[in-house]
């Protein structure tokens, strides 16, 4: 099996691929002070929890945007799966986009992930939207050129900086309130964030898609989008797992040759 590793600010997403189908997902929280072997131990423990071993693995790819994580995760893998990971960057490997940007270095793995998958599921012209710590908009062509986008700070930054500069206002949960108007600071906190929220992601998609012609579809995905989706019509595909796909996706073309082995005695050696 094919695993697929999503290294980002606040978590890290384990995909497992069954061929093109994801049999189980994990998740952790990002923490730079956890060790390799820390990392391996708790890895470890969710395969086994959830009826998998790691010999399962033949092959792993990396999208990371944690730099302090990577040398860590190199480990974790080569100790744990016995495999040389592969790594997802701008500049490295066969993309299937062309990144018509000032400094394609630049550009994050999980943006790359995020355009490979959506341009070979969905289609294009097409905007990427991803709501995890940064809220980023990423834009395919309809030639298949990455053509950039936009990076907001993401909804819950922008309540956790509310209640850590505002004494007096409280931390809040990331739901909806009854209405737009709030009659009391919770509810008026809420509709700034999750309302607020939806009103810039659809005022971003609107400038995007008239510099685009105004056609292009829209793509979400990371984990705040299902609450802005519930409540505003401006998304035309939810896709949870897009990030994990693109990596999968990634890997399959610069492995033209793999072919997942059978679930068995763990490969001896290291094998990319």
């Amino acid at each position: 099996m094919l695993l697929a590793i999503d290294i980002g600010n606040t978590n890290i997403t384990f995909g497992l691929y069954d061929g093109d189908k994801l049999v189980r997902t994990f998740c952790l929280s990002t923490d730079l002070h956890r060790t390799s072997h820390e990392y391996e131990i708790q890895i470890d423990n969710l395969f086994q929890r959830a009826g998998h071993s790691p010999v399962e693995v033949d092959a792993v790819v990396m999208g990371n945007v944690v730099p302090p994580l990577q040398a860590p995760f190199e480990q974790v893998v080569r100790d744990l799966f016995r495999v040389v990971p592969w790594r997802v960057t701008a500049t490295g490997g066969v993309l299937g986009l062309t990144l018509r940007v000032d400094n394609p270095a630049e550009v994050g793995a999980d943006r790359i992930a995020n355009a490979v998958a959506c341009y070979r599921r969905y289609g294009a012209p097409a905007i990427v939207v991803d709501m995890g710590t940064a809220t980023t908009f990423d834009v395919v062509s309809a030639a298949g050129e990455y053509l950039g986008g936009a990076i907001a700070p993401g909804i819950q930054i922008a309540a956790e900086a509310m209640f850590e500069r505002a004494a007096k206002l409280p931390r809040v949960e990331l739901a909806p309130p009854p209405a737009a108007i709030g009659r009391n600071t919770v509810h008026a906190m809420q509709s700034g964030t999750v309302f607020g929220y939806a009103g810039l992601v659809k005022g971003l998609i609107e400038r995007i898609r008239a510099e685009l012609d105004g056609n292009a579809r829209v793509v979400a995905t990371g984990g705040l989008a299902p609450i802005v989706a519930r409540h505003s019509p401006i998304f035309d595909v939810v896709d949870p797992h897009l990030t994990l796909d693109g990596l999968r996706l990634l890997y399959i073309l610069n492995h033209p040759a793999y072919t997942p082995l059978p679930a068995g005695p763990a490969p001896g050696g290291l094998h990319a």
